[in-house]
């Protein structure tokens, strides 16, 4: 097991590990931590905690010093700084006439360089643009294109559900979600159904993934025959949740009736009725 500390460099950013040598930190704490980028100034989002060994990259880079008043006071300038870069870079771009969507501007801690988040259809050469903000801001710049997720994550946003958006809130890393994971759970595919504020599949298709991939493999396809203590019935819905089937049957007076069978009370069809698709429609995250 190591001992490690969560800090997050943004309010809706990834929580990063760092050694937290002999402090006792508790979430909320402020902290100076080294980075590759050099030293930064974060919030700690997890205490001091043990996590298997698996789960860390080691080494850990150390938390520095609890963040002093002063530390705090730079950390508001800097992001102050950062909203006035933002509004000289949008002119630059403007001027320039990029097509280029303006996200965040983050200066280091000490200041030594800004980096400008954007994001855009395809490559965007800003050779000039950077030469130009660098002359009006005097430091070192770095343009970084990001995707619309990540978009999302650093403005903040509520999700379909009314819920702050699942990258906001706990989601470290993006995992791929597809297309067959909302057909597996008999959602609509029209986009603005499935698709999250970001315009790609919603996280959270994924979460039950494993039990409706699972189910499907257990059901009919809809339209197809299957055995039961009634006979031959031809399947007219499939209900993942209840794993059960409401089927059609000719009863005794040649009407049709319709009936529920549960998983267990009906014989599965051949393989080519299951209810599953071999489509690999994807979208990455």
């Amino acid at each position: 097991m190591s001992l490690i500390v969560g800090v997050r460099f943004k309010n809706n950013g990834k929580t990063y590990y760092f050694d937290p040598g002999t402090l006792a930190l508790n979430v909320g704490d402020h902290v100076i931590v080294e980075t590759a980028r050099g030293q930064e100034w974060g919030k700690v989002s997890i205490a001091n905690s043990e996590v298997d060994e698996k789960e860390v990259s080691s080494p850990l880079k150390p938390v520095v010093r609890r963040a002093s008043k002063e530390d705090d006071l730079r950390a508001e300038e800097n992001e102050r700084l950062g909203k006035e870069a933002l509004k000289v870079t949008a002119q630059k771009v403007e001027k320039h006439k990029l097509n280029m969507k303006l996200v965040s501007a983050e200066y280091a801690f000490d200041r030594s360089k800004v980096t400008i988040f954007f994001t855009a259809d395809g490559r965007v050469d800003f050779r000039e643009l950077v030469r130009d903000i660098a002359g009006a801001l005097h430091t070192r710049i770095e343009l970084r294109q990001i995707y619309e997720r990540d978009d999302i994550r650093l403005r903040g946003s509520l999700a379909p559900c009314g819920m702050p958006c699942c990258c906001i809130t706990y989601l470290n890393e993006y995992e791929k979600v597809t297309v067959k994971m909302a057909k597996n759970q008999n959602l609509s595919l029209n986009p603005t159904k499935v698709s999250g504020m970001c315009g790609k599949l919603m996280c959270c298709l994924r979460y039950e993934n494993d039990y409706y991939a699972e189910t499907c493999k257990l059901m009919p396809k809809v339209g197809a025959r299957v055995k039961t203590a009634d006979g031959s019935v031809k399947v007219e819905g499939v209900d993942l949740l209840k794993r059960q089937i409401r089927a059609s049957l000719e009863n005794k007076d040649g009407g049709i009736e319709i009936k529920v069978y549960k998983l267990g009370e009906f014989e599965m069809p051949s393989r080519s009725a299951v209810h599953e698709d071999s489509e690999e429609e994807s979208e990455e995250n």
